[in-house]
Protein backbone atom coordinates (compact mmCIF):
# COMPACT_ATOMS: atom_id res chain seq x y z
CA UNK A 1 0.00 0.00 0.00
CA UNK A 2 1.16 3.82 -0.41
CA UNK A 3 0.74 7.04 1.28
CA UNK A 4 -2.72 8.27 0.78
CA UNK A 5 -3.35 11.81 -0.12
CA UNK A 6 -5.43 13.62 2.56
CA UNK A 7 -6.69 16.25 -0.30
CA UNK A 8 -8.76 13.39 -2.01
CA UNK A 9 -10.67 12.85 0.82
CA UNK A 10 -11.81 16.21 1.45
CA UNK A 11 -12.24 16.83 -2.19
CA UNK A 12 -15.11 13.64 -2.59
CA UNK A 13 -16.62 15.24 0.34
CA UNK A 14 -16.81 18.89 -1.14
CA UNK A 15 -17.88 17.11 -4.50
CA UNK A 16 -20.83 15.62 -2.86
CA UNK A 17 -21.71 18.96 -1.03
CA UNK A 18 -20.77 20.53 -4.56
CA UNK A 19 -23.66 18.71 -6.17
CA UNK A 20 -26.02 20.85 -5.04
CA UNK A 21 -24.72 23.79 -6.82
CA UNK A 22 -24.93 24.78 -10.27
CA UNK A 23 -22.09 24.51 -11.66
CA UNK A 24 -21.46 20.76 -10.99
CA UNK A 25 -23.75 20.03 -14.00
CA UNK A 26 -22.00 22.27 -16.68
CA UNK A 27 -19.14 20.44 -15.76
CA UNK A 28 -20.34 16.90 -16.13
CA UNK A 29 -21.53 18.62 -19.77
CA UNK A 30 -18.36 19.16 -20.44
CA UNK A 31 -16.98 16.21 -19.48
CA UNK A 32 -19.78 14.04 -21.43
CA UNK A 33 -19.18 16.43 -24.96
CA UNK A 34 -15.63 15.73 -24.97
CA UNK A 35 -15.55 12.04 -24.16
CA UNK A 36 -18.34 12.15 -26.88
CA UNK A 37 -16.48 13.57 -29.56
CA UNK A 38 -14.29 10.15 -29.93
CA UNK A 39 -18.33 8.39 -30.99
CA UNK A 40 -21.01 8.64 -29.03
CA UNK A 41 -21.87 5.25 -28.56
CA UNK A 42 -21.55 4.64 -24.74
CA UNK A 43 -21.41 0.64 -25.30
CA UNK A 44 -18.17 1.18 -27.06
CA UNK A 45 -16.50 4.71 -25.34
CA UNK A 46 -15.59 3.62 -21.92
CA UNK A 47 -14.49 7.43 -21.08
CA UNK A 48 -18.10 8.28 -21.77
CA UNK A 49 -19.44 5.66 -20.38
CA UNK A 50 -17.85 7.04 -16.75
CA UNK A 51 -18.44 10.74 -17.46
CA UNK A 52 -22.42 9.68 -17.70
CA UNK A 53 -21.92 7.65 -14.72
CA UNK A 54 -20.37 10.40 -12.72
CA UNK A 55 -23.00 12.74 -13.82
CA UNK A 56 -25.53 10.14 -12.98
CA UNK A 57 -24.36 10.18 -9.18
CA UNK A 58 -24.69 13.62 -9.22
CA UNK A 59 -28.40 13.65 -10.27
CA UNK A 60 -28.47 15.10 -13.55
CA UNK A 61 -31.20 14.12 -15.47
CA UNK A 62 -30.83 11.86 -18.31
CA UNK A 63 -32.70 15.02 -20.60
CA UNK A 64 -29.02 16.88 -20.10
CA UNK A 65 -26.96 13.79 -20.61
CA UNK A 66 -28.59 13.21 -23.88
CA UNK A 67 -28.72 17.00 -24.76
CA UNK A 68 -24.84 16.83 -24.02
CA UNK A 69 -24.08 13.86 -25.67
CA UNK A 70 -26.00 15.44 -29.05
CA UNK A 71 -24.05 18.64 -29.40
CA UNK A 72 -20.91 16.87 -28.83
CA UNK A 73 -20.82 16.93 -32.49
CA UNK A 74 -20.95 20.81 -33.20
CA UNK A 75 -20.54 22.49 -29.90
CA UNK A 76 -17.99 19.86 -28.49
CA UNK A 77 -15.57 20.77 -30.99
CA UNK A 78 -14.48 24.12 -29.93
CA UNK A 79 -13.77 22.77 -26.46
CA UNK A 80 -10.08 22.12 -25.29
CA UNK A 81 -8.91 20.32 -22.93
CA UNK A 82 -5.81 21.88 -21.32
CA UNK A 83 -3.91 20.85 -17.99
CA UNK A 84 -1.87 23.92 -16.26
CA UNK A 85 0.78 22.87 -14.00
CA UNK A 86 2.09 25.31 -10.96
CA UNK A 87 3.02 25.72 -7.48
CA UNK A 88 0.68 26.44 -4.00
CA UNK A 89 0.95 27.14 -0.99
CA UNK A 90 4.06 25.53 1.23
CA UNK A 91 5.63 24.26 -1.84
CA UNK A 92 2.96 21.61 -2.76
CA UNK A 93 2.84 20.83 -6.53
CA UNK A 94 -0.83 20.89 -8.62
CA UNK A 95 -2.13 20.39 -12.03
CA UNK A 96 -5.45 21.86 -13.44
CA UNK A 97 -7.68 20.06 -15.83
CA UNK A 98 -9.50 22.77 -18.11
CA UNK A 99 -12.14 22.03 -20.43
CA UNK A 100 -12.42 26.14 -22.33
CA UNK A 101 -13.79 27.62 -25.37
CA UNK A 102 -11.81 30.57 -24.80
CA UNK A 103 -8.41 29.28 -24.02
CA UNK A 104 -6.92 32.66 -23.24
CA UNK A 105 -10.12 33.72 -21.34
CA UNK A 106 -9.17 30.66 -18.77
CA UNK A 107 -5.50 31.06 -18.80
CA UNK A 108 -5.96 34.62 -17.41
CA UNK A 109 -8.11 33.03 -15.04
CA UNK A 110 -6.31 30.19 -13.75
CA UNK A 111 -2.84 32.45 -13.91
CA UNK A 112 -4.84 34.66 -11.16
CA UNK A 113 -6.14 31.89 -9.19
CA UNK A 114 -2.73 30.60 -8.45
CA UNK A 115 -1.69 34.50 -7.83
CA UNK A 116 -4.53 35.33 -5.48
CA UNK A 117 -4.07 31.76 -2.98
CA UNK A 118 -0.36 32.30 -2.54
CA UNK A 119 0.64 30.48 -6.29
CA UNK A 120 2.52 31.03 -9.45
CA UNK A 121 1.64 29.40 -12.55
CA UNK A 122 4.40 27.39 -14.45
CA UNK A 123 4.93 25.90 -17.74
CA UNK A 124 4.43 22.56 -19.23
CA UNK A 125 5.80 20.01 -17.63
CA UNK A 126 7.38 22.04 -14.96
CA UNK A 127 5.56 19.80 -12.03
CA UNK A 128 3.75 16.85 -14.27
CA UNK A 129 6.72 14.88 -13.47
CA UNK A 130 5.88 14.75 -10.17
CA UNK A 131 2.78 12.43 -11.18
CA UNK A 132 1.73 9.33 -12.73
CA UNK A 133 -1.15 8.69 -14.94
CA UNK A 134 -3.05 6.25 -13.53
CA UNK A 135 -6.51 4.04 -13.80
CA UNK A 136 -8.31 4.92 -10.60
CA UNK A 137 -11.23 3.10 -8.78
CA UNK A 138 -12.92 2.92 -5.42
CA UNK A 139 -14.41 -0.45 -4.09
CA UNK A 140 -16.76 -0.39 -1.16
CA UNK A 141 -15.12 -2.22 1.65
CA UNK A 142 -16.71 -5.16 3.63
CA UNK A 143 -16.13 -6.42 6.99
CA UNK A 144 -12.46 -8.10 5.60
CA UNK A 145 -10.93 -5.09 3.96
CA UNK A 146 -7.12 -7.21 4.10
CA UNK A 147 -9.42 -10.22 2.25
CA UNK A 148 -10.81 -8.35 -0.04
CA UNK A 149 -7.03 -6.49 -0.72
CA UNK A 150 -5.18 -9.80 -1.74
CA UNK A 151 -8.17 -11.22 -4.10
CA UNK A 152 -7.77 -7.31 -6.05
CA UNK A 153 -4.28 -7.95 -6.09
CA UNK A 154 -4.69 -11.20 -7.95
CA UNK A 155 -7.23 -9.96 -9.99
CA UNK A 156 -4.33 -7.34 -11.08
CA UNK A 157 -4.41 -4.04 -8.62
CA UNK A 158 -1.32 -2.65 -8.84
CA UNK A 159 -1.80 -0.08 -5.79
CA UNK A 160 -4.25 -0.22 -3.00
CA UNK A 161 -4.66 2.23 -0.26
CA UNK A 162 -7.61 1.70 2.55
CA UNK A 163 -9.15 4.92 3.08
CA UNK A 164 -12.70 6.43 5.04
CA UNK A 165 -13.98 6.03 2.05
CA UNK A 166 -13.14 2.58 0.37
CA UNK A 167 -10.41 1.31 -0.98
CA UNK A 168 -8.84 3.30 -3.31
CA UNK A 169 -7.50 0.88 -5.99
CA UNK A 170 -5.05 1.74 -9.03
CA UNK A 171 -4.01 0.45 -12.23
CA UNK A 172 -2.52 1.08 -15.53
CA UNK A 173 -4.49 3.42 -17.58
CA UNK A 174 -4.94 1.53 -20.52
CA UNK A 175 -6.05 -1.25 -18.19
CA UNK A 176 -8.98 0.52 -16.75
CA UNK A 177 -11.92 -0.72 -18.51
CA UNK A 178 -10.86 -4.09 -18.60
CA UNK A 179 -9.85 -4.23 -14.50
CA UNK A 180 -13.11 -2.64 -13.84
CA UNK A 181 -14.75 -5.21 -15.18
CA UNK A 182 -12.83 -8.11 -13.59
CA UNK A 183 -13.47 -6.20 -10.59
CA UNK A 184 -17.27 -6.33 -10.76
CA UNK A 185 -17.92 -10.09 -12.46
CA UNK A 186 -15.74 -11.18 -8.98
CA UNK A 187 -18.54 -9.09 -7.10
CA UNK A 188 -16.86 -5.80 -5.68
CA UNK A 189 -18.73 -2.93 -5.71
CA UNK A 190 -17.45 -0.41 -7.96
CA UNK A 191 -17.95 3.59 -6.60
CA UNK A 192 -16.13 4.97 -8.78
CA UNK A 193 -14.06 5.20 -12.22
CA UNK A 194 -11.57 7.40 -13.73
CA UNK A 195 -8.23 7.98 -14.91
CA UNK A 196 -5.95 10.12 -12.36
CA UNK A 197 -2.84 11.92 -12.23
CA UNK A 198 -1.25 10.22 -9.08
CA UNK A 199 1.51 11.94 -7.07
CA UNK A 200 4.54 9.84 -6.81
CA UNK A 201 5.32 11.30 -3.21
CA UNK A 202 3.17 12.82 -0.63
CA UNK A 203 4.14 16.89 0.99
CA UNK A 204 3.05 16.71 5.05
CA UNK A 205 1.94 20.20 6.27
CA UNK A 206 0.80 21.58 9.41
CA UNK A 207 -3.05 21.83 10.24
CA UNK A 208 -2.81 25.91 9.33
CA UNK A 209 -0.92 25.55 6.19
CA UNK A 210 -4.07 22.25 5.17
CA UNK A 211 -6.58 25.01 5.77
CA UNK A 212 -5.33 27.61 3.25
CA UNK A 213 -3.90 24.97 1.02
CA UNK A 214 -7.62 23.44 0.83
CA UNK A 215 -8.98 26.98 0.58
CA UNK A 216 -6.82 27.55 -2.55
CA UNK A 217 -7.65 24.34 -3.94
CA UNK A 218 -11.08 24.47 -3.83
CA UNK A 219 -11.08 28.13 -5.45
CA UNK A 220 -9.63 26.04 -8.63
CA UNK A 221 -12.49 23.46 -8.08
CA UNK A 222 -15.31 26.67 -7.84
CA UNK A 223 -14.42 27.88 -11.39
CA UNK A 224 -16.32 26.61 -14.38
CA UNK A 225 -14.01 25.53 -16.56
CA UNK A 226 -12.24 23.23 -14.10
CA UNK A 227 -12.34 19.59 -14.30
CA UNK A 228 -9.89 17.89 -12.66
CA UNK A 229 -7.47 19.09 -9.45
CA UNK A 230 -4.56 17.10 -8.72
CA UNK A 231 -2.10 17.90 -5.92
CA UNK A 232 0.70 16.25 -4.11
CA UNK A 233 -0.74 17.56 -0.51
Amino acid sequence: MSGHSHYATIKRQKEVKDAAKGNVFSKHVKAIMLAARAGGDPDSNFKLRVAMDKARADNMPKGNIDRAIAKATSDGKSLEEIVYEGFGPSGIVVMVEVATDNKNRTAQEIKNLFEKGGGTLAGPGAVSYNFDNKGFLLIKKSDDPDSQTLSLIDLGAEDITDSDDGLEVYVSPEKLSQERKKFLDAGFEVMETELQMKPKTLVEVTDEEAVKITKFLDSFHEHDDVQKVYTNF
